[in-house]
């Protein structure tokens, strides 16, 4: 105890000095920008972006039944720990029927902000009256008998319906200005340690994804040339392919007299509201919707986006989200950059050799070819190359952040 008193009182005379010797070196530590050296090709401010201000708008918007509450929640648990836990954006979920309270205190729970629920109404579910529905289910049973990938599904053609021209308009989506698409059972495997939308707003663009494939033809047969009917009659929403800022050769290889299936996976996009609501995309799916290609085909959703974009929007407006680690069954996207991907900020691995895909989803004797689940962007079955060469940047313009 003799001893234990000098020791005591010399530590507390010490304190304040070693208080004021540390706190002057934490405030003369240079400031090392490196977590947002990327930022400057993209004219934005680096703390702009990685701390929400409650200037935009947006929400995640969920497409789910009460029945995929556990693979959802399990989405959403990766966004809120990769992102959202910072952001405290919004969760839209939308469903045909009504949410059950079970699924309302079980997703209400992990979310670090508002949840709302809503109703998809028969007015943007059902038939619309101009379908011959004896029709429609002819072509249902044609395509199941053909082995097309949910060719006879009913409901699969009101969901692409939907997707296409009436998420955005819900009531509880016109409070927005952009979404974030999220599905069930998905993963996000990388940190976003900055705000998507944010980017989108200051840069004014209309359109983000992170995956690319090309769709199964047998679904599309007349699609192309609808679209082409539509531009030919609505020339003033169209991008002259001329410009050098059109996307057209993305979608074309013969200046846009066919179709070359690719397109943006849209269980992944974020995007503007406002455009989907415009007057061009608007006339734009209401012509697709009246030809009945979603019911007397099975036309999807990614390529009604996926065209919309290109021939709508210049190349400044759309955005690879190339820093996002993602994966919907049975692809995915892992970027590739040693300076943090695999050892810090992600859990994806860009050079895993990944399952046997044809298990997955039987009959689809393409997916046995893709093994190589993270690199996607550098197999044929992938557009990102071609996007490459369309807008003539590598992949890693389109980093924002770097550890």
């Amino acid at each position: 105890m003799v001893l234990y008193r000098p020791l005591r009182q010399a530590a507390l005379l010490l304190l304040p000095f070693t208080t004021l010797l540390l706190l002057t070196y934490v405030y003369y530590q240079p400031y090392d920008p490196k977590p947002f050296q990327n930022l400057e090709s993209h004219g934005t401010s680096g703390v702009a972006l990685a701390k929400s201000n409650n200037t935009v708008k947006a929400a995640f918007v969920v497409l789910v039944r009460n029945s995929e509450l556990d693979p959802l929640r399990a989405s959403m648990r990766q966004m809120e720990d990769r992102f959202n836990h910072k952001f405290h954006y919004p969760w839209v979920f939308l469903n045909d029927d009504e949410f059950t309270e079970e699924f309302k205190a079980k997703t209400r729970g992990l979310a670090s902000g508002e949840t709302l629920y809503g109703k998809v109404e028969d007015s943007m579910w059902g038939y619309p009256e101009w379908i011959d529905q004896t029709k429609a289910r002819e072509a249902r049973e044609r395509m199941e008998a053909e082995e097309v990938m949910y060719g006879g599904s009913e409901s699969y053609r009101h969901m692409c319906r939907f997707q296409s021209g009436f998420f955005f308009r819900h009531p509880l989506m016109l409070q927005y200005d952009y979404y974030w698409r999220v599905e069930p059972g998905v993963e996000f495997s990388c940190d976003v340690d900055y705000d998507p939308f944010l980017l989108m707003q200051e840069k004014d663009m209309k359109y983000g994804w992170a995956v690319t494939i090309k769709e199964y033809e047998s679904t599309i047969v007349t699609l192309w040339d609808t679209v082409k009917k539509f531009m030919k009659e609505y020339p003033q929403h169209i991008v002259p392919k001329h410009d050098p800022d059109s996307l057209l050769p993305w979608i074309s290889n013969d200046g846009g007299e066919s179709y070359n299936l690719c397109h943006f996976w849209s269980n992944f996009e974020i995007g503007s509201i406002k455009w989907m609501n415009s007057p061009a995309y608007m006339d734009y799916f209401n012509y697709l919707d009246k030809s009945g290609g979603f019911f007397y085909e099975r036309w999807g959703d990614a390529p009604v986006h996926s065209i919309a974009a290109a021939l709508m929007l210049k190349k400044d407006e759309v955005h690879w989200f190339y820093d996002h680690g993602y994966f919907h069954n049975p692809f995915g996207h892992c970027p590739r950059e040693p300076e943090w991907v695999a050892n810090e900020k992600c859990l994806c691995n860009p050079k895993d050799e990944e399952r046997a895909f044809g298990k997955l989803i039987p009959g689809l004797e393409l997916i046995l070819i893709v093994r190589n689940v993270h690199k996607l962007d550098t197999h044929w079955y992938s557009c990102t190359p071609q996007w490459l060469e369309v807008t003539g940047k590598k992949r890693t313009d389109y980093l924002i952040t770097t550890r």
